[in-house]
């Protein structure tokens, strides 16, 4: 293909018409600078202009996503052992018809082990009850993080933690990542749960471990040993 070269003023326009028209969809550098290409025309800088271009356009900047460099930044986590960070949250409500309204997950941060348990309810009790036979089961962990549900902050959960020498620490809507790895966790499991959930909330825990099981067994097992190994 025979391309013009121009130069100047002249590219300023021909990128402008290659990303701005309405149909043109406003794409990345890369599209655009093809899209130069496609219509005949060529400089040497095509590339870097188009970076430029659609670095500093106002509109790309607004509706772009926020890259891995500019999110906020993570404060550093030292290095920890097996169950030393849990994460909890619920899964729910569902239909009150149901005999248990929700699911209780709580994740290793290190492991990516999972544990979960159908409830009635999502109050503190129901929350403490689950926790500490999962403490009976594994160990006590250094430090358990979820959300700022009422069933999590609470007199009951402050006073049981206290009691435990846990720190607990609480995610924040500005800061959604502190408890992003049950939240991650909880959506693999409800693609898991979606069709046989009807099964679990009328029929309870044996069912629900039965597919944590096998959520767990191709991912987890083939990777890390059980956390109390």
């Amino acid at each position: 293909m025979i391309r013009r070269s121009v130069s100047g003023p002249e590219t300023r326009i021909i990128l402008d018409q290659c990303h701005y028209e309405p149909t043109d969809g406003h794409y990345g550098p890369n599209i655009t600078a093809k899209k130069v290409l496609d219509s005949g025309f060529y400089w040497p800088t095509i590339i870097k202009e188009a970076h430029t271009l659609v670095r500093l356009g106002k509109a790309c900047q607004k509706t772009g996503n926020i890259s891995k460099r500019d999110e906020m930044t993570l404060n550093n986590i030292l290095v920890c052992e097996i169950f030393d960070i849990l994460g909890i949250d619920f899964m729910g409500p569902f239909l009150k018809s149901y005999k248990f309204e929700y699911i209780l997950v709580a994740v290793d941060y290190v492991s990516k082990w999972a544990e979960a348990q159908a409830l009635p309810a999502n109050d503190a009790r129901v929350v403490v009850t689950f926790l500490k036979r999962l403490f009976c089961h594994f160990r006590m962990p250094k430090a358990l993080i979820n959300d700022k549900g009422t069933h999590f902050c609470n007199k009951i959960m402050e006073r049981t933690m206290k009691s435990y020498g846990i720190n607990h620490r609480f995610s924040t809507s500005y800061h959604p990542q502190t408890s992003g790895q049950v939240e991650n966790t909880n959506r693999a499991l409800k693609r898991i749960l979606e069709k046989p959930l009807k099964t679990i909330l009328l029929f309870g825990q044996e069912n629900l471990m039965t597919l944590c099981g096998l959520f767990a067994l191709p991912i987890k097992h083939l990777l890390v040993p059980h956390p109390t190994n």
